[in-house]
């Protein structure tokens, strides 16, 4: 969650921030992702180009969900390679994490993918004989496909410490999200009448939905009829047919 303080003029954010000294490679991706977006909330898949992160290539990745909080690895950095001692080009994000921490990361995954929302991971490396301490950032950045719906990202992982013995599993140590919609000026919410129909912001009436009730001349309401719709007279008529032989 965001949290900002607002004073004046001045924006204050209380979300403690990632460390760039540490982590550049997240920054870099996260600026590239969001020089795409062009007043949208979410880039396309096809957008992008590995030139504007080439610095950050290493540490990028793209995913490609295949289920309900799972998506796998359709391309990966070396620096991704090194941690887990393997390609792992097909695997499943989950497969860098220890096993406590698996729904945590799908659980996050999905949110992306659904809300949707930029996700910032704070990691630490398990240990054991030969691993020792290692701190990693993990960032997720949602892309649209081809057909419009939110089911790649754009992701990145840095880390800090020696690789040592591999793999390098990592546990969840903080998740920090921003969604998306919120930001974008050009959505809007709409109220709706009781018919369901939506009536838009500003001083604009709602369409007035198609009644059985109204099509009769008669009120919904009240069931009696409406003035505008004239009533058959009632009695003797005032013209009768006379016919010749008469």
């Amino acid at each position: 969650m965001k949290i900002e303080y607002v004073s004046g003029s001045n924006v204050v954010s209380l979300m403690p921030r990632r460390n760039d000294m540490h982590f550049p490679a997240l920054k870099t991706v996260e600026a590239y992702w969001d020089g795409l977006r062009n007043g949208r909330p979410v880039p396309a898949r096809s957008e992008i180009d590995p030139r504007g992160m080439q610095s950050a290539l290493e540490y990028a990745f793209i995913l490609e969900r295949i289920a309900l909080g799972v998506a796998r690895f359709r391309l990966a950095g070396m620096h991704l390679t090194d941690l887990m001692g393997m390609e792992v080009r097909g695997m499943p994000l989950t497969a860098m994490f220890v096993p406590e921490s698996r729904a945590k990361i799908s659980e996050a995954l999905e949110a992306v993918f659904e809300t949707p929302q930029i996700t910032v991971i704070t990691l630490k490396a398990e240990r054991g004989i030969g691993r020792g301490a290692m701190d990693a950032q993990l960032l997720l950045c949602p892309l649209k496909s081809d057909l419009g719906d939110v089911n790649r990202v754009l992701g990145c992982i840095q880390s800090k410490g020696e690789i040592g013995r591999q793999p390098r599993r990592f546990e969840v140590v903080d998740v920090q999200s921003r969604p998306l919609l919120s930001d974008n000026p050009t959505e809007q919410s709409f109220a709706t009448t009781p018919a369901g129909t939506p009536v838009p912001a500003g001083f604009a009436e709602a369409k007035k939905a198609y009644d059985d009730h109204t099509a009769k001349g008669t009120d919904k309401k009240t069931d009696h009829p409406q003035a505008s719709i004239p009533q058959r007279p009632k009695g003797k008529p005032v013209l009768r047919l006379i016919k010749a032989e008469e």
